[in-house]
């Protein structure tokens, strides 16, 4: 009696959980088979699953608009803010986790507990005075005042849960305190770097706020990029789903093949020794 509730429990549990994966999944899929129909295909209810799949999309994606520069933009600034987060959060996250540096810390929750639209006219005033508009470099620094706040908050956890002993062993054995945070603390702490790296670049690389102020058609982003295909009397809604397509990829595909460093750096990071 107690195995046939057991697996009447599990079926209802596997139904639940797959109709919350079908609730979740359904924007994508239907984002993706639009990028392979046709205008009036769209428009067509009866043509959800059964139509006659085109490329005409991507070719126009990457034809007419020449998303290629686009996406290295995305990708140049993802990675410069990322990379500049790293530079400077790991070392603040880590003197805040060992010095216990709770007000400095707690400046650091505030910044980002703020919305970053909050910064964004402060931000376009100093670049424009510093003729710093439409430049990679306001980009990259616009979205580090997110990146970084967000990469200290996850490592002070993660640095915490570390055992002192290890860092100890190196002090003993005559490191400075900066030799042992670079040749002992980084290199166990990789799951944790990874998770932080990976949330940081989904951000810039997803940013829009900043991006349509602060960039210009020299350095224009993904995001912003996909305004082409919008106008008054239409919106291209094909091209615009194979461009939604394209900005969605790269992402998924880092976070799948990084999913068993999230996990475990997240988990990490919320299990205090």
């Amino acid at each position: 009696m107690k195995k046939k509730k057991q697996k009447i429990t599990n079926a209802i549990l596997s139904g639940l959980t797959l109709l919350v994966v079908l609730v979740f999944s359904f924007p994508f899929i239907w984002m993706l088979l639009a990028s392979f129909k046709t205008q009036s295909q769209i428009m067509s209810t009866g043509q959800f699953f059964v139509f006659e799949p085109t490329g005409k999309n991507y070719a126009s994606v990457f034809g007419q608009y020449d998303f290629l520069i686009f996406i290295w933009n995305s990708f140049f600034v993802a990675a410069g803010s990322t990379v500049g987060s790293l530079l400077l959060g790991l070392p603040a996250a880590y003197a805040i986790a060992r010095y216990r540096l709770q007000g400095l810390g707690l400046v650091i929750l505030v910044a980002r507990i703020i919305p970053g639209i909050t910064f964004l006219i402060p931000w376009f005033i100093i670049f424009s005075k510093l003729g710093l508009v439409d430049s990679f470099t306001s980009l990259i620094l616009s979205h580090m005042l997110v990146g970084l706040p967000f990469i200290i908050w996850i490592m002070i956890s993660f640095f915490e849960g570390l055992p002192t002993e290890i860092e100890e062993a190196g002090l003993i054995d005559g490191c400075t305190r900066s030799q042992v945070f670079r040749r002992v603390v980084l290199p166990i702490s990789g799951p944790g770097i990874i998770t932080s790296s990976l949330l940081s670049f989904i951000f810039s690389w997803n940013n829009f706020m900043f991006s349509i102020i602060l960039a210009g058609d020299r350095t224009k982003t993904l995001p912003v990029a996909v305004y082409n295909f919008m106008s008054y009397s239409e919106i291209n809604w094909g091209a615009l789903m194979a461009a939604a397509c394209i900005i969605t990829l790269p992402v998924l595909i880092i976070a799948l093949l990084a999913q068993r460093y999230i996990v475990s750096g997240l988990s990490a990071g919320a299990v205090k020794g």
